[in-house]
Formats: structure tokens, sequence, C-alpha cells
């Protein structure tokens, strides 16, 4: 029988990284300098071999997480998104430091998209552009789903507005 914890899940998940094609990102960084001349007349003589990077984060239950508590106060969402999380940054992806940040609609990966989150004058958390929905953002290639909140974007591919992404003036 499995141990039961009682501490909320984390906001972030791991990426599959051993498919087949997956991108590894590894390998070079270390290998170049080691037992090269340099390295052995300088005083650092034992350099780490450690990941410089991370890789194989999601972060799409966070972003979930923010738009399911839209209106709620701006301080306790944070303090309990900051408790399930590695670090801080990934918050500031999709709400806005300050009003000239705000983003109505932000770019998650290569074909998903969340709406933007802000913090508004009574410290709630508010959408940027609530009005903007799926069927208000136009899909930049043929190949992928393209999705808004999780939800697929109903509208075809057009090659003639590649460059436009929403279809309302803000």
């Amino acid at each position: 029988m499995a141990k039961r914890t009682f501490e909320k899940k984390p906001l972030y998940r791991r990426v599959n990284r051993t498919a087949h094609g997956a991108p590894q990102g590894h390998g070079g960084e270390a290998r170049d300098d080691r037992h090269s001349k340099a390295s052995k007349r300088s005083e650092a003589k034992a350099t780490g071999m450690g990941p410089k990077h991370r890789h194989g984060l999601d972060y799409t239950p966070l972003y979930k997480f923010l738009l399911s508590r839209v209106g709620q106060d701006w301080d306790a969402v944070h303090a309990e998104a900051v408790s399930r999380l590695d670090e801080e940054d990934p918050i500031w992806h999709l709400v806005a430091r300050s009003a000239d940040d705000a983003r109505p609609v932000v770019r998650v990966g290569e074909s998903s998209y969340f709406s933007g989150l802000c913090v508004d004058q009574d410290d709630r958390l508010a959408l940027v552009a609530p009005e903007i929905g799926p069927e208000d953002i136009y899909p930049l290639c043929p190949c992928c789903t393209h999705t808004l909140n999780g939800q697929p974007v109903p509208r075809r591919y057009d090659p003639e507005i590649r460059t436009l992404l929403v279809d309302i003036d803000l």
C-alpha cells in the first residue's frame, strides 16, 4: 500500500525527455574546458561538472492554478503558489509585475497560449483582457493544435493572417 502524504502536489511536472527525438540539451560544456592548458594554469583547479541549466519542467499546472484563482486575494494566491514551486520566476511569466508589462495573451511553448494576468488596485488577481477567448486566436501554423487556456482554438490556419495573433484590438 502506498504511503499517504498530506502535502499539496507541486505546480510543475517533469517532461518526458526519454522519448525518441526528445531534446536532451546536455554535453559539451565541461568537456571543452577539462584538461586544457588554460585550465591547468588556472587557480580554479576543480570545476564542477553539474548542469548549468535546468531542463524538463512544465509549468502548465501553475498556469491553470493561477487562472482558477482569478478574483482572489493576490497575497494568498502568491503565497500558496510559491510554497508549491521550486522557484518563483515562473509565476511572472503569466502575471504582469506592472501595468506596463501586462499582455492580453502569453505564449507558452510552441502552440499553447494563456490569458495574461495582473494584480488590480484592490490587490486581487485579474485577467488583463477577459473578453479574449479561443475563438479570437489565429493559429500560426497548420500542423499544430493551438490552445488558449487548455481549450482548442476553433479557427483554421490561414496563410494570409500569419502575423495577426488576436482578433480584438486592445
